[in-house]
C-alpha cells in the first residue's frame, strides 16, 4: 500500500474518533487546551496500537489465507464501512453521550470503542505485505489531528454534523476495500 492509501485509510479509521471528539466538544463547550490534547492523545494511541495488535494476529494466520487476502481486506473494510454508514443513518437521538476528559477510564473506554475497527483492519494488514510501522504512525497522527479538529468543531457547531461524518467515513472505508480488491484482481489478469 502507498502512503496515500495509508492516509486515506487513516482518515477513514479516524472518523469514529472524530465523531466521538465532536460529541465531546459539543457536550463540553469550555475545554482547556490540555484537555483537548488529552482527548486527542487517547484516541490516537488506541487507534494506532490496534492495527499493530491486529497485524500480529493476522501474521500468525498468513500462510493459511494468503490466497484470499484481498477478499479478507474487502470483506473487513466493507463490513466496517457499512456499520459506520448504518450508525450514521440511524436516528437514535438518545445515544449521544458526553465524555468528561478528566475521567481517564471513561476516556480510555471511548478510545477503545472507536478503535475496534482498526484492530480488524490490522488483521487484514497481517495477511498483506505492508509496512506496519508506516501505517501505525500515519493512522496515529491522522487520528490525533482529526480528534483535535473534532473537539474544536464540536465546541463550535455541536452534534448536528456527527451523523454525516460517519456516513462519509464508511464510504471511504468501502472505497478503500474495493481499491485493494480491484488492484489484486487487475494484477492477476496481467
Amino acid at each position: 500500500m502507498s502512503i496515500t492509501s495509508f492516509i486515506i485509510l487513516g482518515m477513514g479509521l479516524s472518523v469514529d474518533s472524530l465523531a466521538a471528539s465532536i460529541t465531546t466538544g459539543a457536550c463540553s463547550l469550555k475545554l482547556r487546551l490540555s484537555q483537548i490534547l488529552k482527548i486527542a492523545a487517547f484516541m490516537a494511541v488506541f487507534q494506532a496500537s490496534m492495527p499493530l495488535l491486529g497485524w500480529v494476529i493476522g501474521r500468525s494466520f498468513k500462510n493459511m489465507v494468503v490466497a484470499y487476502d484481498h477478499w479478507i481486506a474487502l470483506l473487513f473494510l466493507v463490513a466496517i464501512g457499512a456499520k459506520l454508514i448504518y450508525d450514521g443513518l440511524r436516528n437514535d437521538e438518545g445515544e449521544v453521550s458526553c465524555l468528561c476528559p478528566s475521567n481517564h477510564l471513561l476516556l480510555a473506554g471511548m478510545a477503545l470503542a472507536t478503535s475496534i475497527d482498526a484492530l480488524v483492519v490490522g488483521i487484514g494488514f497481517g495477511v498483506l505485505s505492508i509496512n506496519i510501522w508506516q501505517a501505525v504512525v500515519i493512522i496515529g497522527v491522522t487520528t490525533f489531528l482529526f480528534s483535535i479538529t473534532g473537539v474544536l468543531l464540536g465546541m463550535r457547531v455541536g452534534e448536528r454534523i456527527n451523523k454525516g461524518i460517519e456516513v462519509f467515513g464508511g464510504l471511504v472505508l468501502i472505497g478503500l476495500g474495493l481499491k485493494i480488491f480491484l488492484s489484486h484482481v487487475i494484477e492477476i489478469i496481467k
